[in-house]
Parts: structure tokens; C-alpha cells; sequence
């Protein structure tokens, strides 16, 4: 299957088209992913290559780390770790895992003892090449209970406003041809959970909308024709439904959307697209239990109590005629480019998309999307969006997976999917983009983007506060190693990241902005084929306004030991 008529599923989220990438394009191959992460694992399946590296790992570490705005005294703390580093490539299986779990033992009163899980995993088996095949992901990293939470990528010590996210999701996805007719079909099942079990709220604070955990499924089904079929235009006809319920006040997300597409070519690489279609969404949720005066009722975790007896209270209804127009170009098997703009969502909107990927060393790719969704579907299409094979880059210091992840064939950010794990549904809208970049013994990566996500509450219910509630988020992101000869490298990071809070988003009831900056440097020296060690230096900034700024400097000593 190509990763074209893959696309047609995803990008039914993403608010574009179910069928004009993957019926206009999906005979073109795409281009092979580079062959970097996982070992030098490339991910050109189908293309005879059969290889499989599992590199499991035991580390020790000690961190010493200090606020020296502050003039914080130096802390520190010893660490244990075990892991795994795997990946999988035959003619029809492609899987890669990075998997880390670590146990810290600190050496102070300021903080306790903790337990770290990070990791993420992408896999995809043809069942029937080309055809019928299977995918599924994993991802469990640390993120910010609220907006004034600690930055993704600051979370050296005994970080506060810190909880453990996991998500995962797996389906299988159809295309086949009926005579000269493509059909596509996919299905999605998918699960995340926020653990934060205590929340402590101050006298009279308003319950934070926290995010507990979701199921969310995802079901479209495609048919169509390339150009030059029946017609001379290229067709299709397209239905999609999408659903969330996640477990604070039974909030639930349903979207059923039917539409028709054209695509009229203008030349060999450039055509003109379109399509028109009805879409009805609704999110609804249930009250809350409230006391004697009417206040309602917060569970230990710091999440609102549900009332299971109360009707359904609509937060968003809306359905009608969608439409859009645009631009497909495909100069080449390497490059493509889709624009469009339309109406969705009863407002003009505007996405599309550009891929660029000229050679196994170098690829680009830019999405603007524009949809209506919740955090565990949106971090569940971020995971899928990832490469099958991918260089999964982690913090040096406190073992964390960098926010955004590279592979030969594109990568994804996970930045706007993480900004906020509030459990009411949002329109969101904003513009990704991640180049990576292998050059001699240099590789290289840089991701960076824009969000705004607007959130949706039920005017009577306990989250009323929260409905129309914006906030933003700005980040950017560079990954660099280095290999310096056989037996040693350099790796170094630098991140920016700006969240603009609306009220109530964090736990003092207001809105609040939130910088973080940092960087951070790693050496790594392999004493024999299964003995290594590393030293690693970082500086990190954070300042959410109206609260304490802190500029922690850290440093890290390790050693591992590779059972390979």
C-alpha cells in the first residue's frame, strides 16, 4: 500500500479530502525513506531487504542539576535504567521501537523518588502486499498537567505539573480495485490515557479540565477513479465516521461526513481539485454532581465527578454543506504540493500540504490543518502520521523523547498535540513542519510549527467556564549529531517553545504565558562493542508569567551497558 492511499484516511481528520491524493496520486511510489534510527534500519519494504536489530540495554547514571537564577542549591540524584531499541524490516513487516523505562533515587529532601516510562513504537505488516495491511503505534512520554506546567523538553529532577501520558492505536487499511474502480477502506481503534492522580486545588479554585482517558475510533470507506477512466476527470465518492468518548462528564465527539470529489488535470503535473459533501458533528457531555449549593463535585485526582443519571448537554452542533477547491501539483515522484480552501465548521477554512524529498539523505514536509477533534484522537493521528522507520532522539539528561520525531521519509511534531491535556474537544487550527538532513557524518533535524486551539463546553454544564477558551502555541525545535570517528559522536538540542494560556487553563484560575527555552549537549564514547559512556551538559529556561522564572543548569555522567 502507498503511503498515498494511507493518506486518503488520515487526512479525513486533517480536514482534507478523503480521495484526491489517493486517487489522483496513489500509482506514483513514493520515494524510499532514508536509512537512519533503529540501527541504520531504512524502510524500503518490499525491496528485498531483511533485517532486524533488537538492542537491549541496561544504564546507570548520576544528574546534578541547580537553579542558579534562584540560587538554588545543587541537587542531584542516581538513576537506573533499562531499555530497548528494536526495529524490523522484511518484504512485508516494517516495525520500529524505542523504549525506556527508568527508576531515579534522589539524594535530597526536595523531591522523592520516581518512576519515568518514554516510548513509542510504529509498526505495519502487509497481510496482503499492497493490498491489505495492518498498522499500529505506541507512544508514552511525560507532558504538563496545565499551561503553567513545565515546558515537554524541561523535565530534568522532580519536575512538578508533570504527569505520564500513554496513547496507542492500531487498524487495518484496505485498497484494492474493483476492475478500474479504487477502493480504499480503513478502520482506527485507538486509546489514551493522562495518569495525574492528585491534583491539589486551592481553596475556591475552579476544577482545571483535566483529561482523563478516551477511546476513540475512526472508520472511511472510498471509492473511485483516476483520470482517464470512465471519465476524463479523476472521481471519487467518500463517507467517514469518527467518535470519542472520553471518561470526565462522558464527553463524547461524533462526525459523520459524506462528500464527492473531483480532480481535472491540467497538465501531466499540476491539477485542479474540488469537492462538496455534508458533514455533521456533535459534541455533547453529561453534568456534574454538585453539592447542596449548587457547586460542583471534584474527585481526589482533581477531576469533576460525573452525574450518570443527567441528560446529554450539546457543547457543539454542526452540520451542513461542506465545499473546497485547490491545487494539486506532483513535478515529480519526489515532490507534491495540495492547497485548498473551503467551508467546514460553518467558517472559511484553509489546509493542505507539501512533501519534498529528493533524495534518501534529505526530506521536507508542511501541513496546515484545520479540524475539529479531542486530545486522544489528535494524539493518536500524530502517531500515525510518524515514519515506520524513524530516529526517536531523547533529552541526554533526563532520558525524555524529544517532541519532535525525524525519519527519511518526513517526521511529525508532537508539540501542538501535547500543548494542553484538557479533556474538552477544540477546533484547532495551525501549520507543522520538519526537515531532516543526513550529510556526511552530520545528521540533522529541525521541526517547528504554530496551534490555536479553541475549546468547546456546554453552557449549563460543570466546563462552562472553559467553552470559547483559546490558547496558542509556538515552538520550534533543532536536533544535531555528530559522528566523530568510529567509536565516538556528539549530539546536541536546542528548543524554543511559547504557550499563550486563556483563562481558566491553569491552576491558579487565569490565564497565563508560558516561555521555554533551552539547550542541551551530549558525548558519547563506546569503550567496546557493548560498553559505553556519556557526559552531557544542559541549560534550560522557563518562565510562565505572573509565577517564579527558573534557569536550571544540569549535567549528567552514564554508563551503559548493550546486550547485543
Amino acid at each position: 500500500m502507498t503511503m498515498a492511499k494511507w493518506s486518503a484516511f488520515k487526512n479525513a481528520k486533517h480536514g482534507l479530502p478523503l480521495t484526491a491524493l489517493a486517487f489522483a496520486l496513489a500509482a506514483v511510489p513514493q520515494a524510499a525513506h532514508a536509512q537512519q534510527g533503529g540501527g541504520g534500519q531504512g524502510s524500503d519494504v518490499g525491496g528485498g531487504r531483511q533485517r532486524t536489530a533488537v538492542i537491549p540495554y541496561l544504564e546507570v547514571g548520576q544528574v546534578l542539576f541547580s537553579d542558579i537564577k534562584n540560587g538554588g542549591d545543587l541537587l542531584t540524584y542516581s538513576l537506573v535504567a533499562v531499555g530497548v531499541d528494536a526495529a524490523v524490516q522484511s518484504s512485508r513487516a516494517e516495525a520500529q521501537v524505542s523504549l525506556r523505562y527508568e527508576r531515579r533515587f534522589s539524594w535530597n529532601d526536595q523531591f522523592g523518588d520516581e518512576d519515568v516510562v518514554s516510548g513509542i513504537a510504529r509498526a505495519n505488516y502487509q497481510i496482503i502486499p499492497n493490498t491489505l495491511s495492518i498498522e499500529a503505534g505506541a507512544l508514552g512520554l511525560r507532558s504538563r498537567i496545565d499551561g503553567a506546567g513545565a515546558a515537554p523538553s524541561n523535565l530534568i529532577g522532580g519536575s512538578d505539573n508533570v504527569t505520564q501520558v500513554y496513547s496507542l492505536y492500531a487498524g487495518p487499511t484496505l485498497a484494492t480495485q474493483v476492475g478500474t474502480v479504487d477502493v480504499n477502506a480503513a478502520y482506527r481503534i485507538g486509546y489514551t490515557k493522562v495518569e495525574a492522580d492528585t491534583v491539589a486545588l486551592p481553596v475556591g479554585q475552579r476544577p482545571v479540565d483535566i483529561f482523563g482517558d478516551s477511546v476513540n475510533h475512526a472508520a472511511s470507506l472510498a471509492i473511485g477513479q483516476q483520470p482517464g477512466g470512465f471519465l476524463p476527470v479523476g472521481w471519487s465518492v467518500s463517507g467517514g465516521y469518527y467518535r470519542e468518548d472520553t471518561s470526565q462528564l462522558d464527553q463524547r465527539f461524533e462526525d459523520k461526513i459524506v462528500r464527492a470529489d473531483i480532480t481535472v488535470p491540467v497538465s501531466p503535473t499540476l491539477a485542479l481539485v474540488g469537492g462538496v459533501g455534508y458533514e455533521d458533528i456533535e459534541i455533547s457531555e453529561r453534568n456534574a454532581l454538585r453539592d447542596a449549593a449548587g457547586n460542583p463535585l471534584v474527585g481526589n485526582d482533581g477531576r469533576l465527578l460525573t452525574d450518570k443519571s443527567s441528560p446529554r448537554l450539546l457543547s457543539y452542533d454542526q452540520d451542513g454543506l461542506i465545499w473546497d477547491v485547490g491545487v494539486l501539483w506532483r513535478p515529480s515522484r519526489r515532490t507534491s504540493l495540495e492547497a485548498r480552501v473551503g467551508k467546514r465548521y460553518d467558517s472559511m477554512t484553509y489546509y493542505g500540504s507539501f512533501t519534498y524529498t529528493p533524495s534518501q539523505r534529505l526530506a521536507a514536509n508542511l501541513t496546515v490543518y484545520d479540524l475539529v477533534t479531542g486530545f486522544g484522537s489528535r494524539l493518536n493521528d500524530s502517531l500515525a502520521g510518524l515514519p515506520t522507520q524513524f530516529d526517536a532522539t531523547r533529552n541526554p539528561l533526563s532520558g525524555d523523547l524529544n517532541s519532535c520525531v525525524f525519519g527519511g521519509g518526513g517526521g511529525n511534531c508532537l508539540n501542538d498535540s501535547l500543548q494542553s491535556v484538557a479533556s474538552s474537544f477544540f477546533r484547532t487550527r495551525g501549520v507543522t513542519g520538519q526537515i531532516s538532513l543526513n550529510s556526511g557524518s552530520w545528521t540533522h533535524g529541525l521541526g517547528a510549527g504554530y496551534s490555536r486551539r479553541k475549546f468547546f463546553a456546554a453552557d449549563t454544564g460543570a466546563l462552562a467556564g472553559f467553552d470559547q477558551t483559546i490558547d496558542e502555541i509556538w515552538f520550534a525545535s533543532y536536533v544535531g549529531a555528530k559522528q566523530l570517528d568510529a567509536r565516538s559522536s556528539v549530539t546536541g538540542t536546542v528548543y524554543a517553545t511559547y504557550l499563550e494560556n486563556g483563562p481558566g487553563q491553569v491552576l491558579n484560575g487565569a490565564g497565563s504565558d508560558v516561555l521555554g527555552l533551552g539547550t542541551n549537549a551530549a558525548y558519547a564514547r563506546n569503550f567496546t562493542n557493548r560498553f559505553s559512556g556519556s557526559v552531557a551538559l544542559g541549560l534550560d529556561y522557563f518562565d510562565p508569567k505572573g509565577f517564579e522564572s527558573s534557569l536550571v543548569a544540569s549535567a549528567l555522567l552514564a554508563l551503559r551497558y548493550s546486550f547485543q
